[in-house]
């Protein structure tokens, strides 16, 4: 075997290994959390989170890094609709999503705005903060309803300076984030909105691990930047071929294999880099 092929092969192993050791080991770390930040312990134990955090990157960190950053880390909830950091404001805060979806949007003068990226399980809303940036140019609007774990961009560069397994988590993260942005910018002026509409549900279903999608077609319009009527159109087609099941709140997935094949080259693109770049991040199916 080449010498390349044999290193991503022992990175991959080393993911997996570390994924599991973290897992298995984290109702035990409960137990050894510094007595000087007893309240996010006790929120943990009240409300049964014996399974959080649920982030990939998180989990994804040797079992003991892990439990150095769970002192730091607040599990908050975010509702559809909600902006948890405006363009051009401080960048206090990373959110580690445990489930839903928050978009990255540029923000336009007139107010428009038009999705760069999207980010679930797999990943953070750190990506300039990994540079040491102190505010954002970009909006991150939840897209799905979920939770995250919150971490004050103090403790976050603390983290990035004392644990080189989380900063090689970070610098992974970064060149998947921005393989992302630069397909979608590719894809959203090569492919038609039918293509285009496939590969964000297919996205969306990825990140919040779920057929049904908590979404509206005036939403599904203004992150493609399209008018309501040709949303509703391409989601009336794929209705009558069995791919999705829409309503008034909701896109329901029926047939994601189906979808794939009525998505551009991008989805799959977009997936297998995040996936190369950080294994294990998507289900198989």
């Amino acid at each position: 075997m080449a010498q390349a092929e044999l290193g991503t092969v022992r990175a991959v192993q080393c993911n997996e290994l570390v994924l599991t050791e973290a897992k298995t080991s984290l109702r035990d770390d409960l137990q050894a959390f510094p007595a000087t930040r007893p309240g996010r312990v006790r929120l943990v134990e009240m409300t049964g989170l014996s399974d959080w955090p649920r982030n990939r990157l998180l989990l994804a960190l040797p079992s003991r890094n892990l439990k150095r950053l769970m002192p730091e880390l607040e599990h908050v909830r975010h509702e559809r609709g909600q902006t948890l950091i405006d363009a051009d404001s401080s960048l206090d805060q990373v959110f580690f999503p445990d489930s839903g979806v928050i978009s990255v949007l540029a923000v336009y003068s007139d107010g428009r705005v038009i999705e760069m990226a999207t980010i679930g399980r797999e990943g953070c809303t750190g990506v300039q903060a990994v540079f040491g940036a102190k505010s954002s140019s970009a909006r991150y609007f939840a897209q799905l309803p979920g939770t995250s774990a919150k971490m004050s961009r103090r403790a976050f560069a603390q983290a990035l300076r004392s644990m080189p397994a989380f900063q090689r988590l970070a610098a992974a993260y970064v060149q998947a984030f921005l393989e992302q942005v630069m397909i979608s910018v590719a894809c959203n002026g090569a492919h038609t909105v039918k293509e285009r509409l496939a590969r964000w549900l297919l996205m969306m279903r990825d990140r919040s691990d779920d057929d049904a999608l908590r979404l509206t077609q005036d939403l599904l319009a203004e992150m493609l930047g399209v008018q309501r009527p040709t949303i509703t159109n391409v989601l009336r087609e794929f209705q009558r071929a069995g791919l999705v099941e829409p309503s008034r709140q909701r896109v329901m997935i029926r047939n994601r294999r189906g979808l794939v094949g009525e998505s551009c080259e991008c989805y799959e693109l977009v997936r297998t880099r995040i996936a190369r770049h950080l294994p294990k991040t998507f289900p198989e199916n």
